[in-house]
């Protein structure tokens, strides 16, 4: 495996966990939308990680000597929360039915909160994973010098 390579499944896992954190702040957003084009309430949505095998320009002729390369990150799908709405007796409410509740999304921002400083985190992680990487790159360079 090449450093190469290396650096492609950090990029691979920062992509992830970007895309995982733009889901999570949408749902904090979302916390009390109770109306939306589809219809009804916000529905809080997740990512859905899968492995994938990461190639790179660079260690291309490397990688077909061996039989599989590194394994990195990317988001198979987006999933809705099939939960219930929380019903709360607003009867004032434009969106209130006829007995005066209005449909929450049923979701706990505290929760969101937590999982946006893990992708923060993970996010984190894979910047510096890159930063070793490149000073090994750095010192094998100078080391040829």
């Amino acid at each position: 495996m090449s450093l190469f390579s290396l650096l492609s499944v950090s990029a691979s896992g920062m992509a992830a966990q970007r895309g995982r954190a733009e889901l999570l702040v949408e749902n904090i957003a979302n916390a009390e939308t109770t109306r939306t084009p589809e219809g009804g309430p916000y529905r809080r949505r997740d990512a859905i990680f899968v492995s994938e095998e990461q190639t790179s320009p660079f260690s291309a002729v490397f990688q077909t000597a061996l039989d599989s390369g590194p394994t990195g990150v990317r988001i198979a799908e987006v999933v809705e929360d099939l939960r219930e709405p929380e019903k709360r007796y607003i009867p004032g409410h434009p969106d209130a039915d006829a007995d005066g509740y209005v449909l929450f999304p049923a979701m706990n921002p505290v929760e969101d909160m937590v999982d946006l400083m893990s992708a923060a985190r993970g996010y984190q992680a894979n910047v510096a994973a890159m930063a070793a990487v490149k000073d090994m790159i750095q010192r094998s360079i100078d080391l040829l010098r």
